[in-house]
C-alpha cells in the first residue's frame, strides 16, 4: 500500500452493527523508474444505523517484478526533530496476528521462507496498516484528550521484523501533529499528518 487517508466522523463502539462497503474510486497506469505501475485508490465506508462513521481510502500501488539489476531507489532520511518518540520490535507473532486480525492473507507478512526465498525479502514485511495504527496512537497519546478527526499517511520504504523500528511525532498547531516512522538506518518508512 502507498498510503491512505481516513476520516472519523461518528464513533463506533464494541458491539454495534456495522456496514461496510468498498468501492474501487480510481485505477490509473503509469510507467515509474522500475517499470509500470499500477495505482488503485479504493474508497471503504463505514456505517453505523444508516450514518457514516469512517470513510477510508486506500492508495494500492502494484507493481512489475524487479529485474535483476534494477536500480534501488535511495531512501529519504527520516526527520530527527521530534517531540515524541517509541521504539517497536515487530516479531512474527505480532505479524501473523495483524494478518488475522485484519483477513490479509499475503505471505509476506507471516511466512519467512516464502517472503526471503520466493520474494527476496531480508524478513517479514511489517503491514504498512500496522504501522499507521501504532502513528495514530502515538499521535492520539500525546495531543490530549480531543478525538482524531483525519488521518492521512504516505509509506516510502518498507520496514521488515528483523530489526527494531521508531515511531516519532511532533506537534504543529493545537489540533495537529506529524507522525512518522523510521527504519533501522534512520529512513522514513511512513510520514503521517493528524489532526484532531
Amino acid at each position: 500500500m502507498a498510503g491512505g487517508r481516513l476520516s472519523f466522523t461518528r464513533p463506533i463502539r464494541t458491539g454495534d452493527a456495522i456496514e461496510k462497503t468498498s468501492t474501487i474510486l480510481s485505477v490509473e497506469e503509469k510507467e515509474g523508474r522500475s517499470g509500470k505501475l499500477v495505482f488503485v485508490t479504493v474508497e471503504h465506508l463505514l456505517k453505523k444505523e444508516g450514518a457514516q462513521c469512517v470513510r477510508e481510502e486506500h492508495d494500492i500501488v502494484f507493481r512489475e517484478a524487479a529485474k535483476e539489476g534494477d536500480p534501488t531507489p535511495e531512501p529519504t532520511a527520516a526527520p530527527i526533530d521530534f517531540d515524541w518518540e517509541k521504539t517497536i520490535v515487530p516479531d512474527p507473532v505480532m505479524l501473523f496476528r495483524y494478518s488475522a486480525l485484519t483477513f490479509n492473507g499475503h505471505r509476506i507478512h507471516y511466512d519467512r521462507d516464502y517472503v526471503t526465498n520466493v520474494e527476496g525479502y531480508p524478513g517479514l514485511v511489517v503491514h504498512g496498516p500496522l504501522i499507521g495504527t501504532l502513528l495514530m496512537k502515538l499521535a492520539s497519546d500525546n495531543m490530549g484528550s480531543k478525538s482524531l478527526k483525519t488521518f492521512e499517511f504516505r509509506n516510502s520504504s518498507p520496514i521488515y521484523d528483523i530489526a527494531p523500528f521508531r515511531i516519532c511525532g511532533k506537534k504543529t498547531s493545537d489540533s495537529t501533529c506529524d507522525v512518522w516512522a523510521v527504519g533501522p538506518h534512520g529512513e522514513l518508512a511512513v510520514k503521517a499528518t493528524a489532526k484532531f
